[in-house]
């Protein structure tokens, strides 16, 4: 009974009703793309950090993130390799450079030198050619999705890193800078020769430990043999470059903000839906009183369609995320929507329904039975 009196006074809004539903849609797409934002870019802030697969980063005191890395003085590696437990040290050279099109203009790109035959930061999602042709002479490997924005077409084309002639030989599918700025994949070697780094010079030492040694021993040991660097974890270096680029750059602050004014653009909707309706009902809900109805009854029927007007707006939701989602997946703009986001939204969007029922409850509160024989 409370379910179908509560669907009905909503019902018997009309077009209201309509643009109740329609507005808690749209307010709950908002807080959806904002907060899927914030969670491909965390995602692509530490893509590169979680696919190196390290167990310890080296880097330079006061490096803020994977890509603002400077360079080390070359005697880390040696340092690192001799210390017990350590099975492996790679070397990278991560550095910003200016492209140069074939066709005039330039881009700055970030560079990202690996071994492409060891590295698991060598290019992956190779969609046309092949990594290991990193080998040849003046070759790199660039994303599709870079393409226009380095002015070039696809394999073959040549084009400058600084005053260095270099060829595309490969390209990847789906590697992409949350800054849009384009990763260029090459060798070690040749990354150093374009960012102008020694011989031995890297940005970052990947560690790898042997099996069974203790992270956070290592992690000391390398500490004492290195004062001058930092020895990070992984998560600690994702956690870092995380709070660089969402914290200190204010591009976190912004999707949260603009998810907070979703919600309460939803609320502010549902909130004068349910009041409306309630003042329009006051009759009916008098006589209920009258009746003997309690008045924790009538909260329920308000409640009801609080969370009746949440599942049908939420619904709607969830399709105009889903179209948005496949619409951008090509885009420049990554929109991570995961199980545990789409249920803390159905939370967010009931609670936020229930928070606008408590106007119209107050106001039947208020309610005088004697108004029934007014009317």
């Amino acid at each position: 009974m409370i379910f179908t009196l509560g669907l009905r006074n909503l019902f018997h809004g009309g077009m209201r009703f309509v643009a109740t539903v329609v507005g808690i849609a749209f307010s709950i797409m908002l807080v959806m793309v904002q907060l899927g934002l914030y969670q491909g870019f965390a995602q692509q802030v530490t893509s590169m950090i979680e696919r190196a697969d390290a167990d310890l980063w080296v880097v330079r005191s006061g490096t803020k993130s994977f890509e603002e890395a400077s360079l080390l003085s070359g005697r880390e590696r040696y340092r690192a390799l001799v210390t017990p437990g350590v099975a492996s040290v790679e070397t990278l050279v991560v550095g910003h450079a200016e492209w140069r099109k074939p066709n005039g203009g330039s881009v700055t790109i970030t560079l990202i030198g690996s071994d492409p035959q060891r590295s698991k930061l060598a290019p992956w999602n190779v969609a046309e050619g092949d990594a290991a042709d990193l080998a040849l002479t003046a070759a790199v490997v660039i994303d599709r999705f870079s393409l226009d924005l380095l002015g070039v077409r696809g394999r073959g084309d040549k084009a400058h890193i600084e005053d260095n002639m270099v060829r595309v030989v490969a390209l990847t599918n789906g590697i992409r800078s949350f800054t849009t700025v384009p990763y260029v994949f090459t060798t070690t070697e040749r990354a150093r020769s374009y960012v102008g780094a020694a011989s031995a010079q890297s940005t970052h030492l990947v560690v790898h430990l042997a099996a069974g040694a203790d992270v956070a021993a290592m992690r000391a040991r390398l500490v004492a043999v290195l004062p001058d660097d930092e020895v990070l974890t992984r998560a600690e270096f994702a956690a870092r470059s995380r709070a660089h680029w969402l914290s200190s750059t204010g591009a976190g602050v912004t999707l949260l903000a603009g998810a907070v004014l979703g919600i309460i653009v939803g609320t502010v909707i549902v909130a004068q839906t349910l009041y409306a309706s309630t003042k329009d009902h006051l009759g009916e809900f008098a006589t209920l009183r009258a009746l003997g109805s309690s008045a924790g009854w009538m909260h329920r029927v308000i409640f009801w369609q609080a969370i009746i007007s949440a599942a049908i707006g939420y619904g709607l939701a969830s399709v105009g995320g889903f179209v948005i989602v496949r619409s951008t997946s090509g885009t420049a703009l990554t929109i991570v929507i995961t199980a545990e986001l789409m249920f803390i939204l159905l939370l967010v969007t009931i609670g936020m329904c229930i928070v606008s029922a408590l106007g119209a409850i107050a106001k039947v509160v208020r309610i005088d039975p004697a108004l029934v024989f007014v009317r």
